[in-house]
């Protein structure tokens, strides 16, 4: 089973919804899908769907799943790093009404440099389900975290 999850944000994550469906539909993903949609108001045709669930069946999901299929919410990526779960996030872009602005995909691009697993299409899914992959944030040295922080300092300072 694969568990995928928007967290509880006001707005929509349909781009993803629409990403999981055509996966579906093409049956690129021959497993049971089950989906935590929030405010989503696109539902994957095919999948086992629940607005919002409790943090001990979300974590029961987890645990049952073969592997998480994610927004880039700190606090769900914090959760499943905790886990010992394979995940890949999928970030959320205010160009889509998705969010409010897009630190999601500043901590997207930060967690790749981690090699944490991260999507930018549906292909990313697709090769991820077909080869998951556990990483977790704690295999990262303190001195690559803090290139990494004056790699993204550097890459957003024209941005604020």
């Amino acid at each position: 089973m694969i568990f995928v999850t928007v967290g509880t944000e006001q707005f929509p994550f349909n781009r993803l919804m629409h990403w999981i469906e055509v996966l579906l539909e093409s049956e690129m993903i021959d497993e049971e899908i089950i989906v935590q949609y929030g405010n989503c108001t696109v539902l994957p045709t095919g999948a086992k769907v629940y607005r919002f669930v409790k943090e001990d069946m979300f974590r029961s999901l987890i645990n049952q799943a073969r592997l998480v299929i994610s927004h880039c919410g700190e606090g769900t990526l914090l959760l499943l790093d905790s886990l010992d779960k394979p995940y890949i996030l999928v970030s959320r872009s205010q160009k889509f009404k998705e969010h409010v602005d897009d630190h999601q995909i500043e901590l997207a691009m930060a967690m790749e440099q981690m090699n944490i697993p991260v999507a930018w299409c549906p292909g990313d899914l697709i090769r991820f389900i077909s080869n998951p992959r556990q990483v977790s944030i704690s295999d990262v040295t303190s001195q690559s975290a803090i290139a990494l922080c004056q790699s993204l300092e550097q890459r957003f300072a024209s941005v604020n």
